[in-house]
């Protein structure tokens, strides 16, 4: 088992080295502004509230179980999880070119991505109640989730992790909700 783990562990050191050690400098505007709009849930609470306003009953309906979704896996990821574990955050490196990719680098311990867990729980849950709402969710939610690694701030596994608290968030809500 410790093998496994030293390997998967490798590999993910690996995948992100290759993320920070790629020039994009195409992406590392949009990724790092996409990274900063996620911060404190700001792009899901704009998503909830737009649809909520032109979705009709069903759009209020699904950005109810979205934000339930948001608030057990934030409340999960940043305040159980996080706790419970001590991985540090990526090393980045200070180069010139690299600089303007970053966000500012996060106190908490890396694993899991906090914000990956809220951008599936919120994509998953609104996907539940609005069938055509969840691709376009989820891609995003997915961008979220590699922005978090593009920046410098997390590994692979931590944005992993998130997407699988933010999933299991988002089945959370709904039992809880229909059970109302």
């Amino acid at each position: 088992m410790r093998e496994w783990l030293s390997e998967a562990k490798a590999v993910d050191a690996a995948v992100y080295a290759a993320v920070a050690g790629t020039k994009a400098p195409r992406l590392d505007e949009a990724m790092r502004r996409l990274s900063s709009t996620a911060d404190h849930s700001v792009l899901w609470l704009g998503a909830a509230a737009t649809i909520a306003l032109f979705g009709g009953s069903t759009g209020r309906r699904a950005s109810v179980r979205g934000l339930a979704a948001l608030g057990i896996a934030s409340g999960f990821a940043n305040l159980v999880a996080k706790p419970l574990t001590t991985r540090r955050r990526p090393e980045r490196e200070e180069l010139e070119q690299l600089a303007r990719r970053h966000v500012p680098m996060p106190r908490s311990s890396s694993f899991p991505s906090g914000h990956t867990a809220s951008a599936f729980a919120f994509a998953t849950g609104v996907g539940q109640v609005a069938p055509a709402l969840s691709a376009p969710l989820r891609v995003l939610a997915t961008l979220v989730g590699y922005s978090r690694v593009h920046t410098g701030v997390h590994y692979p596994a931590d944005v992993l992790a998130g997407a699988f608290i933010g999933v299991s968030a988002a089945e959370t809500a709904a039992r809880l909700l229909e059970r109302r």
